[in-house]
Protein backbone atom coordinates (compact mmCIF):
# COMPACT_ATOMS: atom_id res chain seq x y z
CA UNK A 1 0.00 0.00 0.00
CA UNK A 2 1.24 3.27 -0.95
CA UNK A 3 1.46 6.84 1.20
CA UNK A 4 -2.21 7.80 -0.61
CA UNK A 5 -3.91 4.64 0.66
CA UNK A 6 -2.45 5.17 4.08
CA UNK A 7 -3.33 8.53 4.00
CA UNK A 8 -7.06 7.66 3.22
CA UNK A 9 -6.84 5.42 6.48
CA UNK A 10 -5.63 7.88 8.27
CA UNK A 11 -8.28 10.33 7.11
CA UNK A 12 -11.14 7.87 8.05
CA UNK A 13 -9.52 7.42 12.04
CA UNK A 14 -9.17 10.96 12.16
CA UNK A 15 -12.82 11.77 11.18
CA UNK A 16 -14.05 8.86 13.35
CA UNK A 17 -12.54 10.23 16.23
CA UNK A 18 -13.10 14.20 15.16
CA UNK A 19 -9.57 14.44 15.54
CA UNK A 20 -5.58 15.43 14.21
CA UNK A 21 -4.10 11.93 13.98
CA UNK A 22 -0.26 12.04 14.46
CA UNK A 23 1.54 7.98 13.82
CA UNK A 24 4.82 7.53 15.65
CA UNK A 25 6.44 4.19 14.91
CA UNK A 26 9.84 2.93 16.15
CA UNK A 27 10.71 0.08 14.40
CA UNK A 28 11.83 -3.67 15.87
CA UNK A 29 13.20 -4.96 12.77
CA UNK A 30 16.27 -6.70 13.55
CA UNK A 31 19.67 -5.27 12.90
CA UNK A 32 17.81 -1.85 12.49
CA UNK A 33 15.61 -1.30 15.24
CA UNK A 34 14.47 2.04 16.99
CA UNK A 35 13.72 3.45 20.20
CA UNK A 36 11.98 6.57 22.13
CA UNK A 37 14.46 9.00 22.27
CA UNK A 38 14.98 12.66 22.42
CA UNK A 39 15.71 13.41 18.83
CA UNK A 40 12.03 12.87 17.50
CA UNK A 41 10.95 15.50 19.73
CA UNK A 42 11.33 18.03 16.48
CA UNK A 43 9.89 16.34 14.49
CA UNK A 44 6.54 15.90 16.39
CA UNK A 45 6.82 19.75 16.73
CA UNK A 46 6.87 19.57 12.53
CA UNK A 47 3.63 18.07 12.59
CA UNK A 48 2.19 20.08 15.03
CA UNK A 49 2.83 22.64 13.50
CA UNK A 50 1.38 21.53 10.67
CA UNK A 51 -1.84 20.91 12.04
CA UNK A 52 -2.14 24.38 13.13
CA UNK A 53 -1.30 25.25 10.02
CA UNK A 54 -3.60 23.21 7.29
CA UNK A 55 -6.22 21.77 9.59
CA UNK A 56 -9.14 24.69 9.77
CA UNK A 57 -11.59 22.06 10.99
CA UNK A 58 -12.56 22.97 14.84
CA UNK A 59 -10.50 19.49 16.75
CA UNK A 60 -10.25 19.50 20.42
CA UNK A 61 -7.80 16.48 20.46
CA UNK A 62 -4.86 14.66 19.14
CA UNK A 63 -5.17 11.30 18.60
CA UNK A 64 -1.59 9.69 19.11
CA UNK A 65 -0.74 6.34 17.02
CA UNK A 66 2.08 4.53 18.61
CA UNK A 67 3.93 1.36 17.91
CA UNK A 68 6.76 0.90 20.07
CA UNK A 69 9.69 -1.05 22.25
CA UNK A 70 10.15 1.41 24.67
CA UNK A 71 13.37 4.05 24.74
CA UNK A 72 14.34 6.49 27.22
CA UNK A 73 12.05 6.99 29.71
CA UNK A 74 12.54 10.68 29.80
CA UNK A 75 11.04 11.66 26.61
CA UNK A 76 7.47 10.60 26.79
CA UNK A 77 7.65 13.85 29.93
CA UNK A 78 8.90 15.70 27.07
CA UNK A 79 6.13 14.72 24.18
CA UNK A 80 3.12 14.91 26.50
CA UNK A 81 3.72 18.63 27.64
CA UNK A 82 4.43 19.81 23.72
CA UNK A 83 1.42 18.11 22.87
CA UNK A 84 -0.57 19.25 25.11
CA UNK A 85 0.63 23.29 24.01
CA UNK A 86 -1.96 22.35 21.06
CA UNK A 87 -4.72 20.56 22.59
CA UNK A 88 -6.90 20.34 25.83
CA UNK A 89 -7.23 16.38 25.14
CA UNK A 90 -4.72 13.71 24.08
CA UNK A 91 -5.62 10.13 23.23
CA UNK A 92 -3.22 7.46 22.17
CA UNK A 93 -3.81 4.52 19.98
CA UNK A 94 -2.41 1.23 21.02
CA UNK A 95 -2.87 -1.06 17.56
CA UNK A 96 -0.27 -3.57 19.14
CA UNK A 97 2.77 -3.15 21.24
CA UNK A 98 3.11 -0.24 23.41
CA UNK A 99 6.11 -1.35 26.22
CA UNK A 100 8.27 0.53 28.44
CA UNK A 101 8.53 4.45 27.75
CA UNK A 102 5.40 4.13 25.56
CA UNK A 103 3.48 2.82 28.20
CA UNK A 104 4.45 5.57 30.02
CA UNK A 105 3.81 8.00 27.43
CA UNK A 106 0.18 6.37 27.42
CA UNK A 107 -0.01 7.91 31.24
CA UNK A 108 -0.03 11.44 30.06
CA UNK A 109 -3.24 10.53 27.84
CA UNK A 110 -6.83 11.16 28.58
CA UNK A 111 -7.42 7.61 26.85
CA UNK A 112 -6.23 4.59 25.62
CA UNK A 113 -8.08 3.52 22.88
CA UNK A 114 -6.75 -0.26 22.54
CA UNK A 115 -7.47 -2.82 19.94
CA UNK A 116 -7.73 -6.80 20.48
CA UNK A 117 -4.16 -6.83 19.86
CA UNK A 118 -3.10 -4.31 21.97
CA UNK A 119 -0.65 -4.53 24.65
CA UNK A 120 1.20 -2.27 26.93
CA UNK A 121 3.89 -3.22 29.61
CA UNK A 122 5.67 -2.72 32.77
CA UNK A 123 7.32 1.00 33.53
CA UNK A 124 10.43 -0.77 35.78
CA UNK A 125 13.31 -0.05 33.30
CA UNK A 126 16.79 -1.47 33.00
CA UNK A 127 19.19 0.97 34.00
CA UNK A 128 23.35 1.42 32.66
CA UNK A 129 26.54 3.58 33.46
CA UNK A 130 29.86 3.64 33.92
CA UNK A 131 29.45 1.35 37.55
CA UNK A 132 27.45 -1.16 36.21
CA UNK A 133 29.14 -4.99 36.05
CA UNK A 134 30.82 -5.61 33.22
CA UNK A 135 29.32 -7.54 30.43
CA UNK A 136 31.92 -11.34 30.88
CA UNK A 137 31.11 -12.15 26.92
CA UNK A 138 31.71 -8.00 25.78
CA UNK A 139 34.64 -6.33 28.66
CA UNK A 140 33.61 -3.34 26.68
CA UNK A 141 29.78 -3.39 27.73
CA UNK A 142 28.33 -2.78 30.87
CA UNK A 143 25.56 -5.17 32.01
CA UNK A 144 22.08 -3.47 32.78
CA UNK A 145 20.55 -3.58 36.02
CA UNK A 146 16.86 -3.96 36.16
CA UNK A 147 15.47 -1.99 39.17
CA UNK A 148 12.38 -3.87 40.41
CA UNK A 149 15.28 -7.01 40.60
CA UNK A 150 17.08 -5.44 43.19
CA UNK A 151 14.04 -3.92 44.83
CA UNK A 152 12.69 -7.80 44.98
CA UNK A 153 16.31 -8.60 45.98
CA UNK A 154 15.94 -6.39 49.12
CA UNK A 155 12.76 -6.99 50.08
CA UNK A 156 12.97 -11.07 49.81
CA UNK A 157 16.20 -10.02 52.66
CA UNK A 158 13.63 -7.96 54.61
CA UNK A 159 10.48 -10.45 54.36
CA UNK A 160 8.79 -12.03 56.78
CA UNK A 161 9.65 -9.74 60.10
CA UNK A 162 11.08 -11.52 62.94
CA UNK A 163 13.19 -14.60 60.80
CA UNK A 164 15.52 -12.06 59.45
CA UNK A 165 17.60 -10.03 61.57
CA UNK A 166 18.03 -6.71 60.80
CA UNK A 167 22.19 -8.18 60.95
CA UNK A 168 20.88 -10.34 58.00
CA UNK A 169 19.54 -7.69 56.03
CA UNK A 170 22.65 -5.47 55.95
CA UNK A 171 25.05 -8.33 55.22
CA UNK A 172 22.32 -9.42 52.56
CA UNK A 173 22.91 -5.65 51.04
CA UNK A 174 26.43 -6.11 51.79
CA UNK A 175 26.77 -9.03 49.64
CA UNK A 176 24.82 -7.25 46.92
CA UNK A 177 27.58 -3.76 47.32
CA UNK A 178 30.06 -6.84 46.77
CA UNK A 179 28.62 -7.76 43.58
CA UNK A 180 27.42 -4.59 42.22
CA UNK A 181 29.41 -0.80 42.41
CA UNK A 182 27.05 1.21 45.51
CA UNK A 183 27.38 4.11 42.74
CA UNK A 184 25.20 1.78 39.95
CA UNK A 185 22.91 0.86 42.86
CA UNK A 186 22.52 4.77 43.99
CA UNK A 187 21.75 5.51 40.30
CA UNK A 188 18.95 2.22 40.22
CA UNK A 189 17.30 3.89 43.36
CA UNK A 190 17.57 7.21 41.81
CA UNK A 191 15.84 5.71 38.41
CA UNK A 192 13.38 4.18 41.07
CA UNK A 193 12.14 7.29 42.18
CA UNK A 194 12.39 9.45 38.80
CA UNK A 195 9.93 6.41 36.97
CA UNK A 196 7.23 7.07 39.83
CA UNK A 197 7.43 10.47 39.92
CA UNK A 198 7.13 10.91 36.41
CA UNK A 199 4.18 8.18 35.93
CA UNK A 200 2.37 10.22 38.95
CA UNK A 201 3.19 13.69 36.93
CA UNK A 202 1.70 11.98 33.43
CA UNK A 203 -1.20 11.22 35.22
CA UNK A 204 -1.97 14.28 36.83
CA UNK A 205 -1.85 15.62 33.13
CA UNK A 206 -5.47 14.52 32.42
CA UNK A 207 -8.30 16.73 32.05
CA UNK A 208 -10.67 14.81 34.26
CA UNK A 209 -8.48 14.33 37.84
CA UNK A 210 -8.43 11.24 39.34
CA UNK A 211 -9.41 9.93 42.30
CA UNK A 212 -7.43 9.39 45.39
CA UNK A 213 -5.41 7.05 45.82
CA UNK A 214 -5.96 5.65 42.13
CA UNK A 215 -2.38 6.96 40.65
CA UNK A 216 -0.90 5.35 43.52
CA UNK A 217 -2.57 2.43 42.54
CA UNK A 218 -1.32 2.30 38.76
CA UNK A 219 2.09 3.51 39.29
CA UNK A 220 2.41 0.38 41.83
CA UNK A 221 0.94 -2.08 39.41
CA UNK A 222 3.06 -1.63 36.66
CA UNK A 223 6.23 -1.15 38.38
CA UNK A 224 5.97 -3.84 41.80
CA UNK A 225 3.05 -5.75 40.58
CA UNK A 226 3.33 -7.33 37.52
CA UNK A 227 6.79 -9.28 38.82
CA UNK A 228 8.23 -9.78 35.02
CA UNK A 229 9.36 -7.00 32.54
CA UNK A 230 8.11 -9.08 29.46
CA UNK A 231 4.15 -9.38 30.95
CA UNK A 232 2.39 -7.68 28.46
CA UNK A 233 -0.53 -6.00 29.95
CA UNK A 234 -3.77 -6.67 27.72
CA UNK A 235 -6.50 -4.17 27.32
CA UNK A 236 -8.87 -5.98 29.61
CA UNK A 237 -6.21 -6.27 32.49
CA UNK A 238 -5.29 -2.26 31.80
CA UNK A 239 -8.65 -1.50 32.50
CA UNK A 240 -10.03 -4.01 34.79
CA UNK A 241 -6.89 -4.61 37.31
CA UNK A 242 -4.74 -1.25 36.48
CA UNK A 243 -7.71 1.00 36.58
CA UNK A 244 -5.92 2.85 33.02
CA UNK A 245 -8.80 4.56 30.98
CA UNK A 246 -8.88 2.30 28.35
CA UNK A 247 -11.00 2.68 25.77
CA UNK A 248 -12.51 -0.21 23.27
CA UNK A 249 -12.73 0.64 19.61
CA UNK A 250 -16.21 -0.03 17.84
CA UNK A 251 -15.56 -3.12 15.12
CA UNK A 252 -14.78 0.14 12.17
CA UNK A 253 -12.31 1.79 13.76
CA UNK A 254 -10.67 -1.31 14.96
CA UNK A 255 -10.52 -2.76 11.75
CA UNK A 256 -9.18 0.64 10.26
CA UNK A 257 -6.05 0.95 13.13
CA UNK A 258 -5.55 -2.79 12.84
CA UNK A 259 -5.07 -2.10 8.95
CA UNK A 260 -3.35 0.95 9.47
CA UNK A 261 -0.60 -0.99 11.71
CA UNK A 262 -0.47 -3.76 9.09
CA UNK A 263 0.23 -1.28 5.96
CA UNK A 264 3.41 0.03 8.62
CA UNK A 265 4.57 -3.08 9.64
CA UNK A 266 4.25 -4.63 5.91
CA UNK A 267 6.35 -1.22 4.85
CA UNK A 268 9.07 -1.40 6.89
CA UNK A 269 9.41 -4.97 6.95
CA UNK A 270 9.04 -5.27 10.67
CA UNK A 271 8.70 -9.47 10.60
CA UNK A 272 12.20 -9.57 8.44
CA UNK A 273 15.81 -9.47 9.81
CA UNK A 274 17.86 -6.66 7.73
CA UNK A 275 20.57 -8.48 6.31
CA UNK A 276 22.74 -5.93 4.57
CA UNK A 277 24.19 -8.77 2.75
CA UNK A 278 21.20 -9.02 0.89
CA UNK A 279 21.77 -5.77 -0.77
CA UNK A 280 25.65 -6.49 -2.12
CA UNK A 281 26.15 -5.97 -6.27
CA UNK A 282 29.57 -6.64 -6.93
CA UNK A 283 32.23 -5.70 -4.17
CA UNK A 284 30.49 -2.35 -2.89
CA UNK A 285 26.79 -1.30 -2.39
CA UNK A 286 25.49 1.93 -0.49
CA UNK A 287 22.30 0.96 1.54
CA UNK A 288 19.56 3.15 3.22
CA UNK A 289 16.65 1.73 5.12
CA UNK A 290 13.37 3.17 7.13
CA UNK A 291 13.57 1.99 10.93
CA UNK A 292 11.21 4.97 12.41
CA UNK A 293 7.88 7.17 11.15
CA UNK A 294 6.57 10.14 12.16
CA UNK A 295 3.55 11.04 9.64
CA UNK A 296 0.48 12.68 9.40
CA UNK A 297 -2.25 14.07 6.75
CA UNK A 298 0.45 16.59 6.13
CA UNK A 299 3.73 15.06 6.33
CA UNK A 300 6.14 12.44 6.65
CA UNK A 301 9.25 12.00 8.37
CA UNK A 302 11.52 8.69 8.67
CA UNK A 303 14.21 7.58 10.35
CA UNK A 304 16.94 6.37 8.00
CA UNK A 305 20.29 4.24 8.74
CA UNK A 306 22.62 5.03 5.65
CA UNK A 307 25.89 2.71 5.34
CA UNK A 308 27.79 0.42 3.16
CA UNK A 309 28.72 -3.62 2.41
CA UNK A 310 31.66 -4.65 0.82
CA UNK A 311 32.76 -7.46 0.04
CA UNK A 312 36.77 -8.24 1.09
CA UNK A 313 38.85 -10.97 0.28
CA UNK A 314 41.83 -10.13 2.41
CA UNK A 315 42.46 -11.77 4.62
CA UNK A 316 39.67 -13.81 4.52
CA UNK A 317 37.88 -14.64 1.21
CA UNK A 318 34.05 -13.71 0.59
CA UNK A 319 34.16 -11.57 3.87
CA UNK A 320 31.61 -8.82 4.03
CA UNK A 321 31.56 -6.05 6.09
CA UNK A 322 28.86 -3.35 7.14
CA UNK A 323 29.05 0.03 8.18
CA UNK A 324 26.52 2.20 9.57
CA UNK A 325 27.79 6.01 8.30
CA UNK A 326 24.56 7.96 9.35
CA UNK A 327 21.10 7.45 11.38
CA UNK A 328 18.86 10.39 12.02
CA UNK A 329 15.30 11.47 11.06
CA UNK A 330 14.79 13.09 7.67
CA UNK A 331 11.82 14.73 6.50
CA UNK A 332 10.51 13.21 3.23
CA UNK A 333 7.78 15.18 2.58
Amino acid sequence: MGRQQRMEIIRQISELRNSALLCYITGDRENVNTRIAPDVTQVFYRHLELFSEHDQREKNQVDLFLYTRGGDVLTPWRLVHLIREYTPRFNVIVPFRCYSAGTLLCLGADEIIMGKMGELGPIDPSVVNAFNPQDPNNPAARMPVNIEDVYSYLALAGEKDGICSNEQRVKAFTLLAERIHPLALGNVHRNYLLIRSLAKKLLAMHQQPMREGRSEHIVDNLTEKLYAHSHMISRKEAAEEITLNIVMPENKLESLIWALFQDYAEDMALTEPFNPAEKLCGTRTDFEVISGIVESLYGLDAFVFSGVVEQQNFPEPGKVNVNILKQSWRTIS
